[in-house]
């Protein structure tokens, strides 16, 4: 599978942008799903993922309430809605793949990953 991540963007503190992360290949339905980001100097960390189920998606403690991941089948599709940004928030954001029932949140298990997304959350 091939993954295109898309809609980063500069952004207030305060506003909304959404990421797209599009499969080609394959359904992305066979899937567990992750988004990470990286901060410069930074390790790549965990953000928000969803299994192959849809069930129970995991959210980091600094996005909870703030982000919202979810799966569009017909646009083979993970999208990543993020609102209230806070500077801290800016990073380059990847989605990766796992073809796996049961995955951790963690960058290590997936192999299938797209090219990065930078957001920027300024003034």
């Amino acid at each position: 599978v091939q993954l295109q991540a898309s809609g980063g963007g500069l952004v207030q503190p305060g506003g909304s942008l959404r990421l797209s992360c599009v499969g080609s290949g394959e359904t992305l339905d066979n899937y567990a799903i992750g988004w990470f980001h990286q901060a410069p100097g930074k390790e790549r960390v965990q953000v928000s993922c969803i299994s192959r189920r849809d069930s129970n998606p995991y959210y980091a403690d600094s996005v909870k309430g703030r982000f919202t991941i979810s799966r569009d089948s017909a646009k083979n599709a993970v999208f990543l809605q993020m609102s209230s940004l806070r500077p801290e928030d800016t990073a380059v954001y990847y989605c990766a793949a796992e073809p796996s029932a049961l995955l951790a949140c963690d960058p290590g298990p997936y192999n299938y990953w797209g090219q990065g997304t930078q957001v920027t959350v300024s003034s």
